[in-house]
């Protein structure tokens, strides 16, 4: 017992318990102060944080810097962009990044074919550092499962400026069966990289969240790549069997837990 041991001994273990906590969370807890404020070391590591953030925010999506040459060649992947014109349009006007601008449109027609079991799109977001952190890890795999399942698959592509409801302009016009959609979070004092996929079945225009599923918290402490590929092909094969997505599917509670990474 704490009583029974020296005072080394107890500064040692309170050390090892305050590190055992630490570790099962990024939140800032057992920190300590100084007078009524952070220690020194805490208050920079929130401001280098905070950066990470604004960056991940601000930063503009490059196929060939953000995924890599290879990745780019392999999957034929290119970029389009929405009706928001620019990042900070973007930002203050979100209703822009939820349709294709004319020449995407035109893009995407040309080189993506109408109707396929499965599209992976790859939006930036509010994070293209999370796009760059997890998709390399994220496409190959669901390819490779979507491939194994015999699915029908989509040409992927990237897209610039992209809010969620972009997936509804997607649906009317390709007509996936099942869409899914790569797209950074927005980024916190825990994480700039984390990324999120949005599933929905044969989304069309005035569907909501109502009829889209989320898998959330893909990062390095989060969900892991290879785990978020198993829930996602999971519940596509769930929306194709139900034809329905949203709030009448529902992952198993197992998977769900099972996918946070171990400290």
């Amino acid at each position: 017992m704490a009583d029974h041991l020296e005072p080394a001994n107890i500064s040692l273990h309170v050390a090892e318990w305050l590190a055992a906590v630490r570790a099962r969370t990024p939140a800032r807890i057992l920190v300590g102060r100084a007078g009524p404020a952070y220690r020194t070391s805490t208050q920079l590591e929130l401001r280098r944080d905070h950066a990470a953030a604004l960056d991940a925010v601000h930063a503009e999506l490059d196929l060939e810097r953000d995924l890599g040459h290879e990745l780019v060649e392999r999957f034929k992947l290119f970029l389009v962009q929405t009706e928001a014109a620019s990042k900070s349009e973007f930002l203050a006007r979100p209703d822009r990044g939820r349709r294709l601008s004319a020449s995407a449109v035109a893009a995407v027609s040309t080189a993506c074919s109408r109707g396929p079991d499965l599209q992976i799109v790859i939006g930036d977001g509010l994070s293209a550092t999370a796009v760059g952190a997890q998709v390399p890890a994220l496409l190959p795999a669901l390819m490779n499962g979507a491939a194994q399942r015999g699915w029908r698959i989509g040409q992927p592509f990237a897209v610039r400026y992209c809010r969620v409801g972009l997936l509804n302009h997607l649906g009317d016009l390709l007509d996936p069966v099942v869409v899914v959609l790569l797209i950074g979070e927005r980024p916190g004092l825990a994480t700039a990289e984390s990324l999120s996929a949005y599933l929905a079945y044969r989304p069309r225009a005035g569907h909501t969240d109502a009829q889209r599923n989320l898998i959330s918290n893909i990062h390095a402490r989060g969900v892991s790549p290879a785990h978020a590929v198993r829930r996602i092909l999971a519940l596509a094969d769930k929306m194709r069997m139900a034809q329905s997505s949203g709030v009448t599917v529902k992952e198993e509670s197992t998977a769900i837990v099972i996918g946070f990474s171990e400290p």
